[in-house]
């Protein structure tokens, strides 16, 4: 691995939050972390506000062992994620292999659904804290949770303070 700490962003192709994507990819480029964005598809993507991102790679060429750190950013359209097999293997890879595994508002429930919140503390959007809890988190509604690797946010509010708190997760 390289000195320069590396964090795939994963978008969905439409209606991702934007203030999610941008506030924390601007945190963690603010604390000297790479960011790569990534989504279902190559190109632009829509934000609900209206803002477009670029993709520049297909959840399929992520590697899981080329990032410090596998973010999932929510907004309405996260939830193409939920039943993902791709987007899933690349949670449970990221555990797997001890990597920062990050995700923010609806986001949280992709993690849930590939077996990796139970008997962890999180936090997401109030609309999926009923079925982050079905699946075994130890859901607490504040707005940022930390619980070793995984690192869960309630929603836009709190973008900044997740690209800061992955930022200091990324081991030196």
């Amino acid at each position: 691995m390289s000195d320069v700490k590396k964090a795939v962003l994963i978008i969905a192709r439409e209606i991702f939050r934007d203030e999610e994507l941008f506030d924390t990819q601007k945190a963690l480029e603010a604390a000297h972390v790479k960011t790569t964005v990534a989504s279902s598809v190559l190109g632009n993507c829509k934000g609900k506000l209206g803002a477009v991102a670029v993709s520049t790679m297909k959840l399929e060429e992520i590697i899981v062992d080329q990032f410090d750190a596998i973010v999932f950013i929510g907004g309405g359209g996260a939830a193409e994620y939920y039943d993902n097999q791709v987007a899933l293997k690349l949670a449970k890879d990221a555990m797997t292999q001890g990597k920062v595994l990050a995700a923010i508002c609806i986001a949280p429930r992709i993690l849930a659904n590939a077996g990796l919140l139970e008997g962890i503390t999180a936090t997401c959007f109030e609309s999926e804290a009923e079925n982050i809890k079905k699946l075994g988190a130890n859901y607490t509604g504040a707005d940022l949770e930390q619980d070793g690797n995984i690192i869960t946010a309630s929603g836009p509010h709190a973008a900044t303070e997740f690209g800061e708190t992955i930022a200091e997760a990324i081991p030196e």
